[in-house]
């Protein structure tokens, strides 16, 4: 959580600098890694706590990324990075678990820039990340943040997400409290001020602070059951929920394609799960 507090203020210092929609703009070649390590007990059951997981079994499929997400940030933070990390809106993220991971594994992780790609409300990044077991890939996600800027491109168009979800039935209803942003990003160590404090969140367009969105991710798949079997997860990002708030959960009779609802019938999120024949 230091490197990524630190992160975080390299990256409030180096924003001013960097200007998206650059036509010759590259994503930098470098792979960062954090080397083989248990995962810590009480940050694990915290995490499984907030976003409503089961108190054992594998780790959630969602873990790896937060446990990934300090070597995220240094490397979009870095001086080579050509987005501006402030304001950069996490859009969509793809899970793909290649088995079940058990706690007491150490993990390797690893974070490379994968591509830049036109969007027609600015540019988007998608960054891979890989974990390993003794060389094994056991996990793999890969996750786009999207640059907003004026631009002519109007041929661009979002990366597709999942499929439409239709109108499935709500399953469960959540009140969100106000300091959901707050006690997430102690968890998690994502504390970007959009989701801390009214006040912070002001200062980047929001009339409040926000949920992060990878908490509605996990939250849905907690609420999904069990990940056995499950091959693949697809999840995007459509709209902020501005907290403190209440949310539907909605899924199908499967559990494999879902949605985040807010009011008025607002959705926050869709998402779909493949599994295992």
């Amino acid at each position: 959580m230091t490197s990524l507090s630190a992160s975080l203020v390299r990256g409030a210092l180096t924003s001013p600098f960097k200007r998206a929609g650059r036509p010759d703009a590259t994503v930098p070649t470098d792979r960062l890694t954090r080397p083989a390590a248990p995962v810590a007990p009480r940050p694990l059951a915290a995490y499984r706590k907030i976003c409503g997981f089961a108190e054992s079994g594998p780790l959630p499929l969602t873990y790896p990324h937060v446990l990934a997400f300090p070597l995220t940030m240094r490397l979009m933070t870095a001086r080579g990075f050509p987005l501006p990390v402030l304001g950069l809106v996490h859009t969509w993220i793809e899970i793909t678990p290649l088995r079940a991971v058990r706690p007491a594994e150490p993990l390797e992780l690893s974070v490379r820039a994968e591509e830049l790609t036109p969007h027609r409300r600015g540019t988007e990044v998608t960054m891979a990340t890989e974990a390993r077991v003794d060389g094994e890939l056991v996990w793999e996600s890969r996750s786009g943040y999207l640059s907003r800027h004026a631009t002519t491109d109007t041929a661009a168009s979002p990366r597709s997400g999942p499929d439409a979800v239709g109108d499935p039935p709500a399953v469960a209803e959540w009140r969100l409290p106000g300091d959901l942003g707050r006690r997430y990003g102690a968890v998690s160590g994502d504390r970007n001020p959009i989701h801390l404090h009214p006040l912070t969140a002001r200062l980047f367009g929001f009339p409040r602070a926000i949920a992060h969105g990878m908490w509605t991710a996990a939250r849905c798949l907690a609420e999904a059951g069990d990940p056995a079997g499950i091959r693949s997860v697809r999840a995007e990002f459509r709209a902020p929920v501005l907290l403190p708030a209440t949310v539907t959960y909605a899924a199908d009779a499967t559990g494999d394609d879902f949605a985040l609802r807010g009011a008025e019938g607002r959705v926050h999120l869709v998402g779909a799960v493949t599994r295992n024949v």
